[in-house]
């Protein structure tokens, strides 16, 4: 059986993240991509340059559009940009009973422009939250859903964790990748225990899309595995590939994209 996953996000135009990066996931990954589209993205490899959210009703309507037609075996959601989507999305998934949702938390580009309007903050935390499976924060994101200092160490990170996990979704997998370690841990943390995941981290500059690539390889791992603990470990060796063979694409002039089809080219 081929899986169907589909992306909520914005664009890329260089096709290093967002729904460019999402669709190039699901199709190393097996599954067959499909997606809606929240706000085009003018940005490169430094930089983003603009932004223009799509209106409300296009994006309900492009929902409409798949989930009447497409049966749709996991969701990833990435860059909602505004409340207005968050509330869109979230009564989509309510609608259709979609199963194996992964949030990535997007709030900032690489070059920290703000990809969430700081008013939607609230309304990703109540209103989408306890709608999905798995959030997937890196630290600095974290730390702006609870308004307070970014984890210093794992124990923090666990501490914050849990406290993510009381506004209501499923599971919590908190990124390690800013902490000063040769390691990136990883913790996930749900009701019914908790699990460290640790990978060397990979000396390449060609990092540009990396969180983008894990939350889409765990939406596109989901329905292969009984549970998130083995989900985790396959997309995580995926991503820990894409970096080690970053450096043979020569993408842009900042930072580039990780190599989605290593196994391929």
């Amino acid at each position: 059986m081929i899986y169907n996953s589909l992306s909520i996000a914005g664009t890329d135009p260089t096709g290093g993240a967002g729904i460019h990066a999402d669709l190039k996931v699901f199709s190393a990954l097996g599954n067959y991509g499909a997606a809606v589209i929240t706000a085009l993205v003018a940005q490169n490899t430094c930089a983003v340059q603009s932004i223009h959210n799509l209106p409300g009703e296009i994006v309900s309507s492009q929902l409409e559009s798949v989930l009447t037609d497409v049966r749709i075996d996991s969701v990833k959601i990435g860059m909602l940009s505004n409340a207005t989507n968050i509330c869109i999305v979230a009564a989509a998934l309510e609608k259709y009973s979609l199963s194996f949702t992964v949030l990535d938390t997007v709030m900032l580009a690489k070059s920290g422009v703000p990809l969430l309007d700081a008013d939607a903050i609230d309304s990703l935390i109540h209103i989408l939250l306890p709608k999905v499976f798995l959030i997937t924060p890196n630290l600095p994101e974290a730390a702006v859903l609870l308004n307070c200092n970014m984890a210093r160490n794992e124990q923090e990170m666990l501490s914050q964790g849990r406290k993510l996990l009381s506004f209501g979704c499923q599971a919590v997998l908190m990124k390690g990748g800013h902490l000063d370690n040769k390691e990136s841990p990883d913790w996930l943390i749900t009701h019914s225990g908790e699990w460290r995941y640790s990978l060397p981290k990979v000396r390449t500059q060609n990092t540009h899309g990396t969180g983008c690539t894990l939350s889409a390889a765990l939406a596109a791992k989901r329905p292969y595995f009984d549970n998130w603990q083995d989900t985790i470990i396959a997309a995580k060796n995926y991503v820990q590939n894409t970096l080690k063979h970053a450096n043979r694409l020569s993408v842009g002039e900042g930072i580039g994209p990780v190599h989605h089809f290593y196994t391929w080219w």
